[in-house]
């Protein structure tokens, strides 16, 4: 009996591993598959511009080099990363010739790092700058499945072509691809700045000037992270002058314009026992002066401020962020009775004191980009935020305290003291 129970078994172990070694292996076992995994390809301009030593001291080829260094030790497994060049091997006045010089320096694929270093290695500063064509062939690259997809395009320059790549870039956008085009200028001009914009806003991506290796490298492996994560699309709305008209918002990922100087207000409700979480980033997406801020408030619906957060600007960035958070406190046994408690209404001000030089254009305003998020609120007296040290009355206080305790320690060391001089 026994006998025939362990044939059988094994019968049964041989018939399972026969099966599972027939059918397909599923995806999900070793992780997603590779259609599905999100896709990146970072097109690199090399035309004869990227010579110029004006990034650190050093060329705008050689921080390119040094970033995408950087970046790829840094990109996450999962995601499928690719490099495209534009410029990097015709160094000649033909024109014709010269509008086709791009092509897929490293595959899109999983990524070996050595191998795509030595690639990008190997660039030297060359010809023309067809981006128009560089981002058909990143379209074509990253394919047409569901992945998401990103381009990350790092130029120092115009499209030299005659080809406008901001048309290009809508078409891209116009297939349904799931496709962003995030753009990056080293030292731009404002001719640079306004093509580059127009082609990150008709895919829904992001612009951003550059003058800083450390600034390129610490963008580029925003937009690759950015790309890993789970895809959130912004909801476009309209703030308003005041606290009463604004717009009542939901946690999630919004969108606006503000002129310069100006303030928008927004609404989001507030339970007890939940906090508010918010933050605001404004683009300079044109020439600006010197010298700026952003400032976030929390109001009440009466004017009187909870909490705020800012931030000031030098020119050094083209992107300036700033944040808060407000727990509401909970409500005791007492307050809550058998009532459904009732929402709080709090006014988020969104205000700037960018300024431009007379030859820039004011209109439309800058684009801002704000998160909210309402989550529980702390549970115990371990959260700072849930005291108000946001505010600094909590630190104001232990500051006071400490400097009145030393005070008395050090005048009871110096009677001390006193007192033991004269009795010698």
């Amino acid at each position: 009996m026994i006998t025939r129970k362990r044939l059988a078994t094994g019968a049964c172990a041989l018939l399972v591993a026969l099966t599972a070694a027939l059918l397909p292996t599923s995806a999900s076992a070793d992780g997603p598959a590779d259609d599905e995994s999100p896709k990146v390809e970072l097109v690199l301009d090399v035309s004869g511009s990227m010579r110029a030593k004006d990034i650190d001291g050093k060329s705008r080829m050689s921080a390119a080099k040094q970033a995408f260094n950087e970046v790829l030790d840094a990109v996450p497994e999962e995601v499928r990363l690719g490099i495209r060049t534009l410029g990097a091997d015709y160094p000649g006045n033909d024109r014709a010739r010269g509008c086709k010089d791009t092509r897929a320096l490293y595959p899109v694929g999983p990524l070996d790092r050595t191998e795509a270093k030595t690639a990008v290695a190997t660039l030297a500063p060359t010809g023309w700058t067809p981006i128009g064509p560089a981002l058909r062939g990143a379209a074509k690259d990253l394919g047409t499945d569901r992945a998401t997809k990103r381009i990350v395009l790092i130029t120092d320059g115009e499209d030299t072509c005659g080809i406008d790549p901001c048309q290009i870039a809508r078409e891209i956008a116009d297939q349904g691809i799931n496709l962003v085009i995030d753009t990056l200028g080293l030292v731009p001009n404002a001719k640079t700045r306004q093509q580059l914009s127009c082609i990150a806003e008709a895919t829904g991506g992001t612009y951003t000037s550059v003058h800083r290796t450390e600034d390129l490298s610490r963008r580029v492996r925003q937009l690759v992270d950015r790309a890993a994560d789970p895809v959130v699309t912004p909801v476009a709305t309209e703030g308003t002058g005041q606290c009463a008209d604004a717009p009542q918002l939901k946690a999630g990922l919004y969108t606006d314009r503000q002129s310069f100087g100006e303030h928008r207000w927004y609404k989001v409700d507030l339970l007890p026992g939940q906090e508010l979480r918010a933050s605001v980033s404004v683009s300079a997406d044109r020439a600006v002066n010197d010298d700026y801020g952003v400032l976030l408030r929390a109001v009440t619906q009466y004017g009187r401020e909870i909490v705020r957060g800012s931030e000031a600007g030098d020119g050094r960035t083209d992107v300036i962020s700033t944040g808060l958070r407000y727990p509401k406190p909970d409500l005791d046994d007492d307050e809550a009775g058998d009532a459904k408690p009732a929402a709080e209404t709090v006014c988020l001000q969104v205000s700037n004191s960018f300024s431009a030089p007379p030859s820039v254009k004011t209109t439309p305003g800058m684009p801002i980009e704000l998160t909210v998020d309402v989550v529980d609120g702390p549970a115990d007296a371990s959260d700072v935020a849930s005291f108000g040290l946001g505010r600094g009355w909590w630190l104001l206080g232990a500051l006071v305290l400490a400097g009145f305790l030393a005070g008395l320690i050090w005048g009871w060391l110096s009677r001390w003291r006193f007192a033991v001089w004269r009795t010698h």
